[in-house]
């Protein structure tokens, strides 16, 4: 068994789907097919169920699953140990981050970086997070900062802190004097949301359709305080990580916890290649994420 095998079967696991799990381990289908049945044949037993629709793993599979997971992690913490003892001060760092995470400080993490290694050529971007996935996936980002857990594959997860969905409305909004909700209550009402890019946006979609929320988005933004004063405004309401209603912008906003204990928490992680080339910046990067760099 190969480090390369196993992360192809941890990819085929987190998606259930070839395409997607190629994607994500950088690999072709076919390409990615024949690694797996390579395996299975060395192991002697099918570690996946093949269907037209979906991808599940057999038994066999989800024997190994957990050990292909070790195996990765071992790998990274063995390169970071080596990392460290080199500490190589010199290169470039690609740094990405969704705006106003809140929960780590990130000029102030890129500030301390540039101080400790002022040879390292630093260079930083702002986007969604789906599209943040997407470019350390493809190489063009070192490290991220995002605000989803979707389609990383066997991308490295460092979780920075979590914390609950809200509701923001005008003060004037007949919700507003609610001092709580059901989900009916949302039924029909205008919202304003971040674009399709922002890990909340995901997040929104999917569980006002579980709890059967029919809703209009009349304005999607790509910036948290536009968000806010569109909301003012009366465009609409808009459901957001708890510390983005805490910002002074939102002052004059009421603020209502969303129905029920199955809401999922906002979750915040670092992210980065889990491989044994990753640059030597990224990692001390990584090393910088006390509790002090962490809000």
């Amino acid at each position: 068994m190969e480090l390369r095998q196993m992360e192809y079967v941890v990819a085929l696991a987190d998606e259930r789907h070839f395409t997607r799990a190629a994607d994500l381990a950088g690999i072709s289908q076919s390409g990615l097919s024949s690694a797996i049945r390579s395996l299975e044949l060395e192991l002697g037993t099918p570690l996946f169920d093949r269907t037209t629709r979906r991808v599940e793993p057999t038994a066999a599979g989800n024997a190994l699953i957990p050990h292909a997971r070790a195996m990765l992690d071992e790998a990274a913490r063995a390169r970071d140990a080596v990392v460290r003892v080199s500490r190589t001060v010199s290169g470039s760092l690609r740094v990405g981050a969704e705006q106003c995470l809140g929960l780590v400080d990130v000029s102030a993490l890129l500030e301390q970086f540039h101080r400790r290694y002022p040879r390292i050529a630093t260079e930083f971007a702002q986007s969604g997070s789906h599209e943040l996935v997407e470019a350390v996936r493809a190489g063009r980002l070192d490290v991220a900062f995002v605000a989803t857990t979707r389609h990383l594959g066997s991308l490295r997860q460092t979780p920075l802190g979590e914390e609950p969905l809200v509701l923001v409305t005008p003060p004037d909004h007949p919700l507003a004097a609610r001092s709580s909700l059901r989900w009916d209550m949302l039924d029909g009402e205008d919202f304003v949301d971040f674009s399709a890019s922002w890990g909340v946006r995901t997040m929104n979609d999917e569980l006002l359709a579980a709890h059967g929320v029919r809703r209009s988005v009349r304005c999607s933004v790509n910036d948290v305080h536009t968000l806010l004063d569109l909301v003012r405004r009366g465009l609409g309401i808009a459901i957001v990580p708890q510390h983005v209603a805490a910002k002074p912008q939102a002052a004059t906003l009421r603020t209502i916890s969303l129905p029920g204990t199955t809401t999922p928490d906002w979750l915040v992680s670092a992210i980065s290649p889990l491989k044994d080339t990753a640059d030597v910046p990224a990692v001390l990067l990584l090393e910088l994420l006390t509790p002090a760099a962490v809000a």
